[in-house]
């Protein structure tokens, strides 16, 4: 899901600056360092458009809608050029990494373009440069560190901790690798420094965040390292929860497993992007693993850390993948009963290995195999959410409902942000004041399909 979110912070001012962030929580990472960065130079950032004489539009360009996206957005905010106080457009990201001479050249809006390596070059964007002029993409080894700038743009008790940068992966319907560069992780020291910081400030939640989380420290010769990171973040003082998103089956140990198992701040909750569940599949999707290796998986998990919720995503209407194919999956998905489950259909990317496969998938084919997985997984998670129906659950406030300002919401530690289903709160004490941010005892009360609905107790 593409998600489109308009940043703000007062702070002393030369000029005023407004950032649009676009894709996932990594690219939101590295909107915020670049909203440091202008912010400690002192420019002035705003949450209203109209205000702005600068506007930052970081994009992403990871499958098709994703491009779209990032594309009607820019268009959107060129026409703040016209009719507003901007004078300077500026897009960076994936869509650069993938379009910058295109960009460019059929962009005469557009002022300037950074990479998803050139983050720290936000301040040579907002300069006297007329246009930063086309340039060969260039996979550096930025990534930020404790010490960098940043603004977040998260809840004030929550916050994504960016652990590595790039992918080595050779998954072929992927284009990261290109976009991101190779893998490279950051110390343990510069992580627990930035946790430490986190949470003076207030912090409760830190999720972690990389192409493969999983795959943490192996550039730097450790191995195994996520371990070891997380049991050393639990020793943080004022941090409840700890999260990491975007594990590689492969890659997910026994050692991972125990550690969510006993390890009281880190979130019993495994996020695992499986992308589809037949050995032959997988083979020409070049993930490694077989559908056996995908069970043992997710039985080792249940049996080594038992309650621990199971997050997975699947791709549909890969070129090649069969009727035979999708059912296989299907029976999969009932087996194994995810607690959580998404689904993407395949998006025809070039310079990527699956571009020139043969047996491409119809687009109507597609959606109506999206449509009925998730149909089964609803089913699924109806069941669970049911399950929890009279049990009193730690949740995490986060404030009014985005539906309604009748209801609170807030999560479980088996719910990450912004992924996830909600608890919905349609009872409080009245003798209390609530604050988001504050743990709560919740009482569940009904089952909805994503939701759940409690009351506070």
């Amino acid at each position: 899901m593409i998600e489109q979110e308009w940043i703000a912070l007062s702070t002393p001012a030369a000029r005023t600056i407004g950032f649009v962030s676009l894709g996932c929580p990594k690219n939101l990472v590295d909107s915020e360092v670049m909203m440091g960065l202008v912010a400690e130079r002192g420019y002035h950032l705003t949450a209203d458009r109209a205000e702005a004489e600068i506007i930052v539009v970081n994009t992403c360009a990871f499958i098709g809608p994703a491009k779209e996206e990032s594309i009607d957005t820019i268009l959107e905010m060129a026409e703040l050029k016209k009719r507003g106080r901007c004078r300077r457009l500026i897009v960076t990201g994936c869509l650069v990494e993938r379009y910058r001479e295109t960009l460019l050249n059929e962009m005469p809006e557009i002022d300037a373009v950074l990479g998803t390596n050139e983050v720290a070059d936000i301040l040579r964007a907002c300069g006297e440069l007329d246009r930063l002029h086309p340039a060969e993409p260039h996979y550096g080894a930025y990534l930020y560190d404790h010490a960098t700038p940043r603004v977040l743009a998260t809840p004030r008790f929550s916050a994504y901790v960016k652990i590595a940068e790039g992918c080595d992966h050779s998954c072929s319907f992927c284009i990261i690798p290109k976009l991101r560069g190779a893998f490279r992780s950051r110390s343990i020291d510069s992580i627990l420094t930035e946790a430490r910081s986190l949470a003076d400030r207030g912090i409760r939640e830190i999720v972690l965040i990389s192409q493969d989380t999983t795959h943490y420290g192996e550039d730097l010769g450790l191995r195994d390292a996520l371990p070891s990171l997380l049991r050393q973040l639990a020793g943080v003082d004022g941090l409840a929860w700890i999260r990491f998103l975007y594990g590689y089956p492969n890659h997910v140990s026994d050692r991972l497993i125990d550690v969510v198992a006993e390890e009281a701040k880190v979130c019993s909750y495994f996020d695992i992007p499986f992308q589809h569940a037949t050995t032959r599949m997988l083979q020409i999707m070049r993930r490694g693993g077989s559908q056996s290796s995908l069970a043992d998986l997710v039985g080792r998990i249940r049996t080594r850390s038992p309650g621990a919720a199971i997050r997975t995503t699947f791709v549909v209407g890969h070129p090649g993948e069969t009727e035979a194919d999708f059912d296989e999956m299907v029976a999969f998905v009932r087996e194994m009963e995810f607690d959580r489950l998404g689904v993407f259909e395949y998006s025809d990317e070039e310079d990527t290995r699956s571009f020139v496969l043969e047996g491409k998938v119809g687009r109507r084919i597609a959606t109506s195999r999206r449509k009925r997985l998730l149909r089964e997984q609803e089913r699924i998670s109806l069941k669970k959410n049911s399950a929890l129906i009279g049990r009193k659950l730690q949740t995490l406030l986060e404030g009014f409902s985005s539906e309604t300002d009748l209801l609170l919401e807030g999560r479980l530690e088996t719910q990450a942000p912004e992924i996830d289903g909600r608890v919905l709160i349609n009872e409080t004490p009245e003798d209390r004041v609530l604050q988001a941010g504050e743990f709560l005892d919740v009482e569940i009360t009904r089952a909805l399909p994503h939701d759940l609905i409690g009351r506070v107790v």
